[in-house]
């Protein structure tokens, strides 16, 4: 994927950072306690499972931080911001 395409897909998105070579997209979600922060965790595999495209994510108590990449492209792919618009929109039912 191209730097001005990406860059397009990033400014459609609220909180998501790009990595410094370009290739992963991340974002640090921040909850109110554990169970607030597996339920959203839950979702979110559920939505990976759906899409046959899963994030990578480091969970804590209160956060829980959400990786994108296209393995199999070697960086960024639409499949990646896709999934974070999505990711997005599950935070209304959080």
């Amino acid at each position: 994927m191209n730097e001005n395409l990406i860059y397009q897909h990033m400014s459609s998105l609220t909180g998501w950072q790009l990595n410094d070579d370009e290739s992963v997209i991340f974002r640090d979600f921040q909850f109110q306690d554990f169970h607030q922060t597996m339920h959203f965790v839950n979702a979110i595999a559920d939505m990976a499972h759906k899409a046959d495209h899963h994030p990578d994510m480091e969970i804590s108590y209160n956060h829980c931080l959400v990786k994108y990449t296209t393995h199999s492209e070697g960086g960024l792919s639409e499949k990646d911001f896709l999934c974070a618009r999505q990711i997005d929109s599950l935070l209304n039912n959080i």
